[in-house]
């Protein structure tokens, strides 16, 4: 394998981790009806066993989702009706103390295809145990980030002295530049951990970048 390929994966695999660090991309997959945590609380719900779901939330919440989850079973048994509301209000109900033991906003859930195509992309590695697919999507959007932006900084440059509007121009593609790839370095470099916030168990969230 050449040595360009090699580091190629490597960039990638270190944004696949920074990933984790970005508000708003693996956080809002929970709020999917397709997500990784109503995914357990169906599964939960149909063996009547609230083990599997806890992982979710932090222990100073777990006595709330335990309370909740047993008035769903019983709840549900009543009807078909009565059964797809209590499942519905036990899912909002999971997934806004979830979100809020992240330290992040809950806004409803959404439909599945509302997950971002980078986590729907790391779900289907985590499902095939190979994340080369993964890397190359995210490797192959960032260098497309980098490129287009450097062609817009490098031109306007040309022009930068020829007027004061020119390099306004100028100064804004070069802001636009600098921040995306310094935001993409650093997310790629930080450590693992959500970035809403530290909680139990994950790592302070990296500095933000620096303002031009």
């Amino acid at each position: 394998m050449k040595k360009q390929n090699i580091l190629r994966i490597i960039f990638g695999l270190a944004v696949v981790m920074g990933m984790h660090l970005m508000p708003g991309i693996a956080g809002a997959h929970c709020d999917t009806l397709d997500g990784p945590v109503v995914i357990t609380a169906k599964q939960a719900l149909e063996k009547g066993a609230i083990s599997q779901i806890l992982k979710w939330v932090r222990k100073e919440d777990e006595k709330e989702i335990r309370a909740q989850f047993d008035k769903t079973l019983a709840v549900r048994k009543q009807s078909k009706e009565a059964k797809e509301l209590a499942d519905m209000y036990f899912f909002e109900t999971l997934v806004r103390i979830h979100r809020a033991g992240e330290g992040a906003p809950y806004t409803g859930l959404k439909p599945g295809e509302a997950v971002e195509p980078s986590v729907a992309a790391a779900d289907k590695a985590l499902e095939t145990g190979s994340v080369d697919q993964l890397v190359k999507l995210v490797t192959d959007a960032a260098e497309k980030g980098i490129r287009e932006r450097f062609a817009h900084a490098a031109e306007t440059k040309k022009h930068a002295d020829h007027g004061v509007e020119y390099g306004r121009k100028f100064v804004a593609a070069y802001v636009d530049f600098t921040h995306y790839v310094e935001k993409l370095h650093m997310d790629a470099m930080g450590p693992m951990g959500h970035s809403h916030g530290k909680t139990e168990g994950t790592t302070a969230p990296t500095a933000p970048a620096h303002q031009h």
